[in-house]
């Protein structure tokens, strides 16, 4: 982090929309270099500030400040669709490498083409096609894809090459907003690991626990118009902000009594004329106290799901069965059973046939050859973002239960309104003015009304905040019927699924390792063929003494770092850190902390570099 100056500065920042304001002398400073999440609650104001950030917007008042010349980048909306390639669209996206290839091929001044190569050596242009590939192949595309025009691919795949290119042009702040909600779960890991190794500021507005307790140095907390930057990962900052939280409620109880004893005194001497200018005085002092409101904690939010009645098991048992579409099986040799105590995890990349199985399963496509049997009771329920999107937006949520359950009383059905968090105002707004959150409940209210046996959930958490994410695990855990989940959201899976299929090569099978042995076989390295591979040579006892000693050494060092953590965090974990006087203890801590974070980072890779050394030694 050669750089001293500051990323981005935002100062004592002032917007409203439609009457409502967003900021209100919101301030702080995000160091170059620092990967950040941007989180807060859904609609207080996180897209707004990118806009801000981007001068798309103006500023009632205050400043945004960023370095001379810092490039800003970010996905604006999908590739178009035409005819040009994948990798060209990816690679345009770097103009000045683009101009200077344009140029190379017309210029006939011997100095200015000197200049040029110069330049498109210094930019590492040669090696331009293998980085703007190796992005694409990461976010889900095949290698032949990369070079197949744009026009052959859906929307939800051009946002993915929009992303590729801006990840690819490597801006100087780089603002994603969302963007594992259109990644699947191999998608979100490679790009959860790329953020960590990216060279510049990036500040991204996720709701993914996984994602922001992997790839960020801090945390910055949009509250009451007011932004708050924090050191550490999201659990560091969940920690951080409890105990603030808990400094600020004892300090409102105190004033409370504090008040309460002010104004029963002005209330007993207010009419004797002899104490009245006590009185008086203690009448100035309640005007003069600074109200400290205690934090209420965020209004619960709630999913609260029906309860199926109890069938027999299994209740979907599937006999060598397969699946496809025009009499091209897709899934084949598929011998799968259901219990309705199951909850399951469909792992594999995008194309390998999870969606093609969470049909089969739930009946909306027939199987081609073998058997599946299923309870002659069974109610299965479905919940994927085209049924969002297939909401009547010109009617009400209530309109669209009374569609449901017209024999069902309208205050019933708002308490199931209630029940998912819809309140008295979304009940009766037009499906069109919620926001996608709100959407995204009134369609899972709508797909588990029939109290199913069965629930599949196809990318459930697009649109769901972080408390929202959290109420729907408590949900699914406290449901009496099976779950089967895609999902590109880990914290979710983890604690949700209890078993994993892996759907991979035309077929379904159970993945016996665990979600992070899974993750870890995503971001290995492919390995190389075997002819390729020199035969290594025995090693010594001598090496293998000095390789043992070597990892006792990262070994001793990890364990010295994680105790600077330790201290580092329980400091800035103390309230009183947070008071004015200690601000210079603080940002020195708070810096301290991120470098403690990095070393501890390269430390466990010496490590891990060390063991496997060993491991190959020893053979």
């Amino acid at each position: 982090m050669g750089d001293t100056h500051p990323m981005l500065r935002l100062n004592d920042l002032r917007y409203a929309v439609e009457g409502r304001t967003l900021f209100e002398g919101a301030s702080a400073t995000i160091p170059t270099g620092h990967k950040v999440g941007l989180v807060g609650r859904n609609g207080t104001g996180k897209t707004t500030l990118f806009r801000l950030i981007r001068g798309e917007l103006a500023l009632e008042s205050g400043t945004v400040t960023l370095p001379d010349r810092a490039r800003i980048g970010g996905i604006a909306q999908e590739v178009p669709s035409n005819e040009v390639s994948l990798l060209n669209t990816v690679l345009a996206a770097d103009t000045e490498r683009a101009d200077l290839m344009a140029e190379a091929d017309t210029a006939t001044d011997p100095d200015r083409i000197a200049e040029i190569q110069t330049r498109l050596a210094d930019i590492d242009a040669w090696s331009a096609e293998a980085r703007a590939s190796s992005i694409l192949v990461g976010l889900g595309f095949t290698p032949a894809e990369t070079h197949q025009p744009c026009s052959d691919f859906s929307g939800g795949w051009r946002m993915r090459v929009a992303l590729a290119a801006v990840l690819f042009s490597q801006p100087d702040l780089l603002l994603l907003d969302e963007p594992t909600n259109y990644l699947d779960l191999e998608g979100a890991l490679w790009l959860e690991h790329y953020l960590t190794r990216y060279p510049h500021t990036v500040i991204i507005i996720s709701h993914d626990r996984e994602l922001l307790n992997r790839s960020v140095n801090g945390i910055l907390h949009l509250e009451d118009k007011q932004l708050t930057f924090y050191s550490g990962n999201y659990d560091q900052f969940a920690r951080q902000r409890a105990a603030r939280r808990a400094v600020q409620a004892a300090a409102a109880k105190k004033q409370e009594l504090q008040r309460a004893h002010l104004q029963s005194f002005v209330d007993r001497f207010k009419a004797k004329a002899s104490k009245a200018k006590q009185a008086q005085s203690r009448v100035k002092m309640l005007e003069k106290m600074e109200t400290i409101t205690a934090p209420e904690d965020a209004a619960r939010v709630v999913f609260t799901f029906p309860e199926p009645e109890e069938l027999s098991p299994p209740i979907i048992n599937t006999e060598s069965a397969s699946v496809g579409y025009d009499g091209t099986p897709v899934l084949s040799h598929l011998n799968l059973r259901i219990d309705q105590d199951d909850r399951i995890a469909l792992l594999g990349r995008n194309g390998e046939g999870k969606s093609t199985l969470a049909k089969l399963l739930s009946d909306r496509l027939d199987a081609m050859g073998g058997r599946v049997t299923a309870s002659n009771k069974l109610r299965i329920g479905f919940f994927a973002q085209h049924q969002v999107d297939e909401l009547h937006v010109d009617q009400t949520p209530l309109e669209h239960l009374i569609k449901e359950r017209p024999n069902e009383g309208q205050a019933k059905l708002r308490a199931r309104l209630a029940s998912f968090g819809l309140g008295a105002d979304q009940a009766d707004t037009e499906v069109g003015r919620l926001s996608g959150g709100q959407k995204a409940r009134l369609s899972l209210l709508l797909a588990t009304l029939p109290a199913p046996h069965l629930l599949i959930l196809d990318e459930p958490t697009n649109h769901l905040d972080i408390e929202s994410r959290e109420a729907l695990v408590e949900a699914l855990t406290a449901y009496t019927g099976a779950v089967i989940l895609v999902s590109h959201d880990m914290h979710l899976l983890s604690l949700v699924a209890d078993r994993l299929w892996l759907v991979k090569d035309g077929r379904v099978s159970p993945y016996e390792e665990d979600l992070q042995a899974y993750r870890k076989l995503l971001l290995a390295p492919p390995d190389k063929p075997e002819k390729d591979k020199p035969k290594p040579k025995k090693a010594s006892r001598d090496d293998i003494l000095e390789l043992r000693a070597e990892v006792r050494k990262c070994e001793a060092r990890v364990e010295k770092i994680a105790a600077m953590q330790d201290e580092l965090a329980k400091r800035l974990g103390d309230p009183k850190v947070y008071e004015d006087h200690m601000a210079d203890k603080r940002v020195v801590w708070q810096k301290k902390y991120s470098e403690v974070m990095e070393a501890m980072d390269r430390a466990e890779a010496m490590w891990l570099k060390a063991q496997s050394k060993l491991e190959k030694a020893e053979g």
